[in-house]
């Protein structure tokens, strides 16, 4: 079939139709700004891969930016609220506490499952006016013009050709744009593997979350409805194989084992799921008229639950940016969107990376530190309200959506 041309140059082109990749379109849709999304898979949930069994903690941010752009009302009746936040290191004193109505908020954040958030998505794209979708369909080429980007893609119903302003890789962490583009990307392996599941604790969660670190890494457990709790569980990538193996009754002794008993006997686990940890962060998040996002522009360690937070805020500081201009390609808009991103993306990316080198290594000397740090951090007002409004997503200079609902 002979390639047909479908737009012409001065729209957006989202290439990855994940979590971060649906958000930025309907930001953008409801900005009244057309926009072009390719998504790999169906768009069905069970089809699309980032909409998977994880449980999300979403900061509260994240829901305001949600809610903004009318997400969230398609998500709200399966989320669960986050009112405190409990984080502590097995073995060694201390431990840190951050209570939602000690910072007068009604919830620091909610827990949702990833595939839920993905139903949520897929109802409010079909609710899009200006956007067009192309499902399934794979980014073959890009070939630059003048004043954007020509792009060639496979779909269903042959090959299409999409002229841009502007290109957006949204495509995950081996973003195929980041590599046209010639951005580098640096690696680090943890050498970490995280399972996720589901498991009923004895005591109610009573909406409380838990972070406890280790020498073989962290475990969460996160508050879901009918007093399930959204597991966590981080062991050595050479353990990974044989934590896989383990029947109900040994996974449920090694969670009980890393976590402790805070909440009593945890009994029932659901399906498993492990993930292979590393981070990766762009060495550039913008290019000419072209820009990352999400786990493409940076993919960071699951500690503190920052990734898709900080994703969505890189999607609506755009959405944002492009509804005011009249080139979406522009390179000022494009600098504008670098210096606003980089302190929240470099806090972040600084943040989780240093939780686990100082949280998570077994060095002796290191255990006082720790515990006092955690005390500190527990009486010393100024450092837990700044720390709490990081956790909640207010770094930097956040997009306008999300604080609309701002503590």
């Amino acid at each position: 079939m002979n390639p047909t041309a479908s737009h012409a140059a001065g729209g957006v082109l989202i290439v990855g139709g994940g979590l971060v990749g649906a958000s930025l379109a309907i930001a953008l849709d409801a900005a009244g700004v057309a926009a072009t999304l390719v998504e790999a898979a169906a768009p069905h949930t069970d089809a699309q891969p980032s909409y998977d069994e994880r449980n999300l903690a979403l900061a509260r941010a994240t829901v305001n930016g949600l809610a903004a752009v009318g997400v969230w009302p398609h998500a709200a009746a399966q989320a669960t609220p986050i009112r405190h936040i409990h984080v502590s290191r097995a073995g060694e004193f201390g431990s840190a506490r951050i209570d939602a109505e000690k910072h007068g908020v009604d919830a620091l954040g909610w827990t949702l499952p990833a595939r839920e958030l993905g139903v949520a998505l897929l109802r409010r794209l079909d609710e899009c006016t200006r956007l067009t979708r192309l499902a399934p369909a794979k980014l073959e080429s890009l070939e630059p013009l003048a004043a954007g980007w020509r792009a060639r893609i496979r779909t269903a119903g042959g090959e299409r050709t999409v002229d841009a302003a502007l290109l957006v890789g949204a495509d995950g962490t081996e973003s195929f744009v980041r590599g046209q583009l010639g951005i580098g990307a640096e690696h680090h392996d943890y050498g970490q593997t995280l399972f996720v599941a589901t498991v009923t604790p004895e005591r109610a969660h009573a909406h409380r979350a838990f972070e406890r670190f280790s020498g073989h890494g962290p475990v969460a457990l996160l508050p879901l409805a009918e007093q399930r709790c959204g597991l966590v569980l981080t062991v050595p990538a050479e353990q990974a194989g044989e934590v896989a193996a383990l029947d109900d009754d040994g996974f449920v002794a090694l969670a009980q084992q890393r976590f402790g008993w805070r909440l009593g006997r945890l009994s029932r686990p659901g399906k498993r799921h492990p993930y292979a940890i590393r981070r990766v962060a762009a060495q550039r998040l913008v290019g000419p008229r072209a820009v990352l996002v999400g786990n493409a522009a940076q993919t960071v360690h699951p500690i503190g639950a920052q990734g898709f937070n900080l994703g969505l805020r890189d999607a609506l500081t755009l959405a944002e940016l492009v509804a005011a201009a009249d080139d979406p390609g522009a390179p000022e808009l494009l600098e504008r969107y670098a210096a606003r991103r980089t302190p929240d993306r470099e806090g972040t990316m600084a943040m989780s990376h240093g939780l686990v080198r100082l949280a998570c290594l077994e060095q002796p000397l290191l255990a006082p530190l720790r515990s006092l740090a955690l005390l500190a951090h527990d009486r010393f007002a100024p450092l837990q309200r700044r720390l709490a409004r990081h956790g909640m997503g207010f770094r930097g200079e956040p997009p306008r959506a999300v604080l609309e609902r701002l503590p």
